[in-house]
């Protein structure tokens, strides 16, 4: 009797004991399986190879949510995993990448470390609100706290710089910055490779002529609007040379095209340059002023500026368009041969009707 109760008992606790068992591996199975979908099944719902995350300053869960739900197949899983891993306390402002096919995991270690640089690169900028422009479109940072940024007048007078000068620092070039990058930090950093430039060497040469470093951005400036023909810029540049050394006024076209277009708007059309132009009164205008103008009439790029640094040496003090070799012209020494020389110009003029 007593062995029959022995063996009942027994025969129970071993029901249990399996029961237990088996209790345990459909929990550790739906535990694993809940763990699974958490962290490591795919959950990218696009189909290219990779997409770019933006994630602005100061986000938080809300943000982060609108930017990044559209790219998931489960967003609850994917929040749930970034809850458990405590992404949400140091969500960090950049560009991410998320592959396709990555598991919530993993795009929560791209976001959380692989912040990624992208190119800036700019040139061919006429005035430097069209850089804020260029520039809020590649990094965080908007246009108009780019230019209170530029302007600042501690940054312009630490560095020697008013508003119409400070164009100077902006080297046309490819550059890496990260997105999320201030308009401080970006302006800081143009400062930092203007000033990598200017080495003593290149003080050198500009203190030689009689320059600074942003006078030569300046004259470089107006060189590059007058030819597109890098291999005639030293020739020009040592033009105006001669005229700055004989205290002449510069009397450069581009300067009374860029005064025109500062009254009448940069998106005005000018082949021409009329006779009454002249006369308009504007400190770019080199006609009426003499010297050079307070600031770049242009984004010179470096050609530009070598070319102010390493002018032709010669006598020449006029030039005109050569119809024969457009993007060329052709030089003189005196007046009288510069009248013959604008002949042909003014004549191609006429005959092309070009009348503004």
């Amino acid at each position: 009797m007593m062995g029959n109760l022995s063996y009942r008992k027994m025969k129970k606790k071993n029901v249990v004991t399996i029961i237990g068992l088996i209790a345990f591996i459909f929990l550790s199975f739906a535990y694993l399986n809940s763990n699974y979908k958490t962290f490591y099944k795919e959950n990218t719902s696009f189909s290219e190879e990779k997409i770019f995350i933006y994630i602005p300053t100061g986000s938080g869960i809300i943000n982060l949510k609108k930017q990044i739900s559209p790219f998931l197949i489960d967003t609850t899983t994917f929040f749930n995993a970034a809850k458990k891993k405590e992404y949400f306390y140091n969500i960090k402002a950049g560009k991410y990448e998320i592959k396709r096919g990555f598991s919530n995991k993993e795009i929560i270690t791209s976001l959380r470390s692989k912040n990624i640089p992208v190119k800036v690169t700019f040139n061919n900028i006429e005035r430097i609100q069209d850089l804020g422009s260029k520039i809020s479109d590649l990094i965080e940072a908007d246009s108009l706290s780019l230019l209170n940024s530029f302007f600042e007048k501690s940054f312009l007078k630490d560095n020697s710089l008013n508003e119409e000068s400070v164009f100077a620092i902006f080297l046309p070039n490819t550059y890496e910055f990260y997105w999320n990058t201030s308009a401080d930090q970006f302006r800081d950093k143009m400062m930092k490779y203007y000033n990598i430039y200017w080495n003593s060497s290149r003080i050198d040469k500009a203190k030689s002529y009689g320059l600074n470093p942003v006078e030569v951005s300046v004259l470089a400036s107006i060189v590059q609007r007058e030819t597109p023909k890098i291999d005639e810029r030293p020739t020009i540049s040592g033009v105006y040379y001669n005229r700055l050394k004989k205290r002449m006024k510069l009397q450069a076209d581009p300067t009374v095209i860029y005064t025109i277009k500062l009254k009448k708007g940069f998106d005005t059309k000018i082949r021409r340059v009329l006779y009454r132009d002249l006369k308009i009164k504007s400190p770019f205008n080199t006609y009426v002023n003499k010297g050079l103008p307070p600031g770049p009439i242009y984004m010179p790029d470096l050609s530009s500026i070598e070319s102010v640094l390493n002018l032709e040496s010669h006598n020449y003090i006029f030039f005109v368009a050569d119809v024969k070799r457009p993007g060329y012209h052709m030089f003189a020494k005196t007046l009288s041969k510069h009248n013959r020389n604008k002949r042909q110009y003014t004549s191609w003029l006429r005959k092309n009707k070009i009348k503004r």
